[in-house]
């Protein structure tokens, strides 16, 4: 997988899991401290976003950072 394709998983994880707990872009960038077009293009794969703000995406999410990191890469 590359490094693009790892951006774009990564954005898809955080999509499902904010879908998940049913909040909007908008409202998610508000609680996790980012800037909402930030954050849309998180979730495009368009950012290779810093761990700190991982780490506040999943204070915002409720989730453990493996669960939106684990099997990145994939492993053989």
């Amino acid at each position: 997988m590359d490094e693009e394709a790892v951006l774009h998983e990564l954005g898809n994880r955080i999509r499902a899991q904010r879908k998940r707990i049913g909040l909007t872009q908008e409202e998610l960038a508000l609680v996790a401290g980012v800037d909402r077009s930030y954050y849309g293009a998180v979730e495009r794969g368009e950012r290779n976003i810093t761990f700190l703000v991982l780490y506040r995406l999943c204070l915002a999410l409720d989730c453990d950072i493996a669960l939106l990191t684990g099997e990145l890469p994939p492993t053989a």
